[in-house]
């Protein structure tokens, strides 16, 4: 299997998940964290994820990324059928074609913010020597905005100059798409906004974005909002405008 290529029809959504369900074994029985989920993603689309903590929000987030085994259900991602995957296949495609970014950022400590962006490089044996994967990774630095702290390891910067980093590894091997999982969680709003205004600008040169989250008003500035509730898609809302976005995401929490 090319790990790159998975053959999806031009026009084709990028994601499709058919009758997904996550269920997990409880002292008190099976709980299913994921109930029937049928869900397109277009490429390019910038989504949001909202519910409450326990809705489903990070379980579905590592359905889509390869992270988790959903227990039925189809996931398909640019043509991969994800869910019929070897566990070593999986650990390949991951590598390859997934960037996911964390709440806790998960850099390794005793690397170089270049060297924790160039891992990923490292790990799949794409581009090229080490020089030129650190060549890449500055680069990819320098695109988030943190480039002056390639040489620094991570507790030398700020939390959200950890979260760039963080970004910018997700993108070494420009992955077909990114899973954020509450990002902007563990930041202030202000840097918040700023790593927010990373992901705004990733979308607009191309990338697809699925992004978990509780903040509701950043949820309302991007492309779509899918509000999750007991493992179930309740609201699947298209936005066009930052005003739409708010009156809509402000009625979902009504």
């Amino acid at each position: 299997m090319n790990e790159r290529t998975g053959g999806r029809p031009p026009g084709a959504p990028l994601i499709v998940l058919a009758g997904l369900q996550k269920a997990y074994h409880t002292p008190a029985g099976e709980f299913y964290a994921l109930k029937a989920i049928d869900l397109t993603l277009q490429q390019g689309e910038f989504v949001a994820l909202l519910g409450r903590s326990g809705a489903g929000k990070s379980t579905l987030i590592n359905m889509v990324a390869g992270i988790d085994r959903p227990t039925a259900g189809e996931i398909w991602v640019d043509g991969h059928a994800v869910h019929r995957m070897s566990e070593g296949q999986l650990t390949r495609w991951r590598g390859r074609s997934v960037g996911v970014v964390f709440q806790s950022f998960q850099l390794m400590p005793m690397l170089t913010c270049a060297q924790n962006v160039a891992l990923p490089m490292d790990f799949a044996g794409l581009y090229g020597s080490p020089r030129q994967q650190r060549a890449r990774a500055c680069a990819l630095l320098a695109a988030v905005g943190v480039a002056e702290h390639a040489d620094k390891r991570p507790a030398a910067v700020s939390g959200g100059q950890r979260q760039r980093v963080a970004i910018a590894r997700a993108l070494a091997n420009d992955p077909i798409f990114l899973a954020a999982d509450e990002p902007t969680g563990n930041l202030d709003s202000q840097t918040a906004d700023a790593v927010f205004a990373v992901f705004q600008q990733l979308v607009a040169a191309g990338k697809t974005i699925l992004m978990a989250t509780h903040d509701r008003e950043l949820a309302s500035r991007v492309s779509r909002v899918l509000r999750i509730e007991d493992g179930r898609i309740v609201e699947d809302v298209q936005l066009t405008s930052a005003a739409e976005g708010r009156a809509l995401v402000a009625e979902m929490d009504a």
